[in-house]
């Protein structure tokens, strides 16, 4: 672990904190499926760029890490067994399937854990949710994701939830185009290589 170099791993084009969270996972349906989870380090940067934790956050949390190892492995572990329940939930709401009854356990055991964290403030004549020592706990980061998948799943804006067209890469997004017929994790990626690959599959074909 250390100070984050180089062109991020990851991309946050989901429009919602959960979606971008299942969205750690590169080619999930390819035959070249790659987690971006590698380690805690790795956790931490997601967290920090998401604005899930904070840049001072990260930087206790790391210090902890580094004196705890196997707890921040557990860490790991657990992120990931969320990203994919989170993941199983969405993904049986787009395909209009039945939702997995393991997933949603797994979902209301961290949405129960993560609301002991947080608590109501008042300030500037405002009242706002925030979390409490959220730089001394490794799964800080994953409390913000629980808040946001539950405060989605109850809203309006679940029936807006897509999945990427691609047949390798099954990222989510929220569709808030005016036709709602968005297609694509990124254009500029699964978009852009479909468009290649009709392409030369005409010029193929004629």
């Amino acid at each position: 672990m250390g100070q984050f170099r180089g062109k991020s791993p990851f991309e946050f084009t989901g429009g919602n904190l959960c979606l971008d969270f299942t969205n750690t996972v590169n080619n999930r349906l390819g035959g070249q499926r790659e987690d971006l989870f590698t380690d805690y380090g790795r956790l931490l940067q997601w967290g920090e760029e998401s604005d899930a934790i904070s840049g001072k956050a990260r930087e206790h949390l790391q210090q902890i890490a580094a004196e705890a190892p196997g707890n921040a492995v557990s860490t790991v572990r657990r992120a990931v067994q969320l990203r994919e329940a989170i993941y199983d939930i969405f993904t049986a709401v787009v395909h209009r399937r039945a939702v997995p009854a393991t997933a949603l356990a797994l979902l209301n055991k961290a949405a129960q854990h993560a609301a002991q964290q947080g608590e109501i403030a008042h300030a500037n004549r405002r009242f706002l949710w925030q979390w409490t020592s959220s730089d001394a706990n490794l799964d800080a980061m994953l409390w913000p994701v629980v808040r946001a998948a539950s405060d989605l799943l109850t809203s309006e804006d679940l029936w807006l939830v897509r999945q990427c067209a691609a047949e390798d890469c099954a990222w989510l997004f929220l569709d808030k185009t005016k036709n709602h017929r968005r297609r694509w994790c990124d254009m500029k990626g699964c978009g852009n290589r479909a468009k290649a690959r009709r392409y030369y599959q005409r010029r193929k074909a004629g």
